[in-house]
């Protein structure tokens, strides 16, 4: 009866959770962007297709929000296989690894996200899982232990990693291939943003798309967030129609400037050309300085601030660009500033 209750309680044209699943690509004909690596996917798919065996492991690199785990997926739906998700850092033991390999079907695909973070015990079993379909297993401890071989149905691994070299090469070697995604074309994410609107059902016009896409720094997950951000502004303080200006409008409100940075990037920015002189400065005292992870420093934010040119990685450290004073709207520091004071924490 209470689920009955719930059940009716709930409004499927306003379940969010659902809604938003739907984002998701199912297919490679669906999935925008990437046309190098979708050739590829193709290519392999089909072919492991039209032999009836299980595709080959496939490794997935780069910033986090370009498609990773959205490709996992379509991997599997393409090979019509059911897909098993964990992680790295999940997996702390080996036996945990095991306990999911011995569980799979044959062509299953396992996707470990955040593979870099995996133990090296945990790694050191995929290695013959990967490349034979045997699993190891030691019974027993001290001189009467003993090493027992199992037969794995063959299956499909996908790694899924933002610091690609943290893999170490034998396990990268095991991947039947290896891939970089690459930061969106204003293009493709205005296509990304049209389709994720009608899936939400908000009215969008082209000049609306585009501007979020101009500001979306390259990453379909960051474009559909402003979508959705947008969306709630327009239906509070305009009349719903997301068109150029409320487009404009709602992302100036929620703190997105016009090349697409964040209070966080700017506040980095910030840090290195005004506290810091220009740089150079490590990493962890400008984590420090902002309030962040050095990891969400260095993963989420810097690739797109290096990318646009405004802040360069030297083996001092982080250095502010004349393009970012520019950005900033302040001119640049005198020549010869105190940049020698943050030369002892530069290896961080």
């Amino acid at each position: 009866m209470r689920e009955e209750l719930l059940s009716a309680q709930r409004d499927p044209e306003i379940d969010e959770e659902s809604v938003e699943g739907g984002l998701r690509p199912r297919s490679l004909q669906e999935f925008v962007g990437q046309s190098e690596l979708k050739g590829h996917l193709r290519v392999m798919l089909e072919a492991a297709r039209r032999r009836g065996q299980a595709a080959d492991h496939f490794l997935f690199a780069g910033p986090p929000g370009l498609g990773k785990t959205t490709l996992a997926h379509i991997v599997a739906t393409e090979m019509q296989a059911e897909l098993h998700v964990t992680s790295g850092p999940a997996l702390d033991r080996a036996g945990d690894l095991a306990a999911i390999l011995t569980k799979l079907e044959p062509g299953d695909v396992l996707f470990i996200d955040e593979i870099h973070r995996l133990a090296r015990a945990v790694e050191e079993v995929l290695y013959p899982a990967m490349e034979d379909f045997e699993l190891d297993i030691v019974l027993g401890k001290g001189p009467a232990a003993r090493s027992i071989r199992l037969e794995l149905p063959r299956f499909t691994l996908v790694g899924a990693t933002t610091r690609t070299g943290l893999i170490t090469g034998p396990l990268r070697d095991r991947f039947g291939l290896t891939a970089r995604l690459d930061y969106y074309e204003a293009d493709d994410l205005q296509s990304i943003v049209t389709r994720a609107a009608g899936i939400l059902e908000v009215e969008l016009d082209t000049e609306g798309a585009g501007e979020i896409a101009r500001r979306s720094r390259g990453t379909p997950r960051i474009g559909n967030r402003l979508l959705r951000q947008v969306r709630d502004f327009a239906q509070v303080e305009r009349s719903g129609v997301v068109d150029g200006d409320v487009a404009r409008d709602g992302l100036a409100f929620f703190g997105v400037d016009g090349l697409g940075l964040d209070k966080p990037s700017r506040e980095i920015l910030s840090a290195l050309c005004h506290r810091f002189s220009g740089g150079p400065v490590g990493l962890k005292t400008l984590s420090i300085s902002v309030s962040e992870p050095e990891d969400t420093v260095e993963d989420v934010y810097e690739p797109f601030l290096i990318q646009q040119g405004l802040l360069l990685r030297t083996p001092k450290g982080r250095v502010a660009t004349p393009a970012a004073y520019a950005h900033l709207g302040t001119g640049p520091p005198p020549s010869g500033g105190p940049t020698s004071l943050f030369d002892e924490d530069s290896t961080d």
